[in-house]
């Protein structure tokens, strides 16, 4: 092979390599932009109906303006903001229509996966499960709406988890990121943390004992329990 046509093709090996770091910085920096701004507009820090701008972000964050304006768009299709034209950008604001219609979703759904869950899981997943538990009520102690949230999040994500179908998984992961806000606004009470706990327990027993028909239902008796609980807060 001629010297000069070698020497290009390491001159553009080497640049090729070079640009995969900035490409994977820009990705970490898009995904820790959707996380903070995510976790801020479910912990209603950002509050429904108010309005964000992006360079405000970008300095609140110390992120660019690029990663944050990818982080909204992420945000806008997944239902969390919205874009008011000639505006900018609005934190969704809350609507009973829209959780009533991402319970029924659930509804259908998350029994399901309970149910698979009950076949399918594992030692391990139970014990994660359990461990969420466990934690739950430490939490519960403090009243910690915001940890409580967050261990709720991740219960439901190791039952879907567990149902060892990603399909599923994935459309419930989704269920419950839209879920969470309404969550966050609803549960006020150390009898709901009590409620839930007690609920999570029915779940992770049926599980554990491989009675399908019972997760089911146990799941079932959940979602209505917050259904019930989020109508009179919205």
């Amino acid at each position: 092979m001629p010297t000069k046509t070698l020497l290009k093709r390491k001159t553009s090996s080497r640049r090729h390599a070079s640009m995969v770091p900035g490409r994977q910085a820009t990705a970490s920096l898009r995904d820790a932009a959707y996380q903070a701004i995510k976790h801020r507009i479910i912990t209603c820090a950002f509050k429904p109906g108010e309005y964000i701008n992006e360079l405000q972000l970008s300095a609140l964050l110390n992120i660019g303006r690029t990663p944050v304006h990818q982080a909204l768009d992420r945000l806008m299709v997944e239902g969390m903001v919205e874009v008011i034209p000639r505006k900018g950008v609005i934190v969704k604001p809350v609507s009973l229509n829209e959780v009533l219609q991402i319970i029924e979703v659930r509804l259908i759904n998350e029994p399901l996966g309970a149910r698979l869950a009950a076949e399918h899981a594992s030692d391990a997943d139970l014990d994660e499960m359990a461990d969420v538990l466990k934690r739950t009520k430490h939490w519960a102690t403090v009243r910690s709406v915001e940890n409580l949230m967050l261990l709720d999040r991740e219960f439901h994500l190791l039952v879907a988890k567990a149902a060892n179908n990603d399909v599923l998984t994935e459309l419930l992961r989704n269920l419950h990121e839209r879920s969470l806000r309404f969550w966050f606004i609803s549960l006020n009470s150390p009898t709901q943390y009590q409620s839930v706990q007690d609920e999570h327990a029915a779940i992770l027993r049926a599980i554990r004992g491989r009675n399908a028909k019972e997760a089911d239902a146990a799941m079932c008796r959940h979602i209505e329990s917050f259904r019930k609980n989020v109508s009179q807060f919205l």
